[in-house]
């Protein structure tokens, strides 16, 4: 079974599950557990929520994506070092209208994925991040392989 993520959405499941997205600036992180076939993928939009004011996390920004994995672990009684991390997005999809790429929304969200995984002490395994262009990716909760495809726009 193929579960497709829109923006904002999260997902963690089990063996026999495939998740898949579609990233332009907007930033997937993917967890597996090898040991027990188990892992997730979020999908979201921005950095950090700007109001905070709904306490249920939302899955449109990087902070409380990450208290949702947070939240899985605890619930499956996991460690986090069990798990392989990866990044993937954060595309400049206008890199001919910015001038200075550090500022765009995929840069951004990037750096929020690098910074937020090393204060909640997960190593990142691999990433496939910025430059121009959209990607597909698939997480195998069965296996952990992940497939990419890259369009440079």
């Amino acid at each position: 079974m193929i579960l497709v993520l829109k923006p904002g959405e999260f997902h963690f499941g089990s063996t026999g599950e495939r998740i898949q997205t579609l990233l332009g600036s907007c930033v997937a992180i993917t967890f597996w557990n090898p040991s027990e076939r188990m892992g997730g993928m979020c999908h979201y939009l921005l950095p950090e929520n700007p109001s905070r004011t709904n306490k249920i996390p939302d899955g449109r920004y990087a902070d409380q994506s990450v208290e949702l994995f947070l939240a899985e672990l605890k619930r499956t009684k996991t460690r986090r070092e069990d798990y392989q991390v990866k990044i993937f997005g954060g595309g400049n999809m206008f890199p001919n209208l910015s001038r200075n790429n550090t500022n765009d929304v995929g840069h951004r969200n990037i750096n929020a994925a690098r910074q937020l995984l090393k204060f909640n002490h997960f190593k990142i395994h691999s990433e496939h991040v910025g430059q121009a262009g959209h990607r597909t990716v698939i997480l195998d909760l069965h296996t952990g392989y992940t497939w990419l495809r890259w369009q440079q726009d």
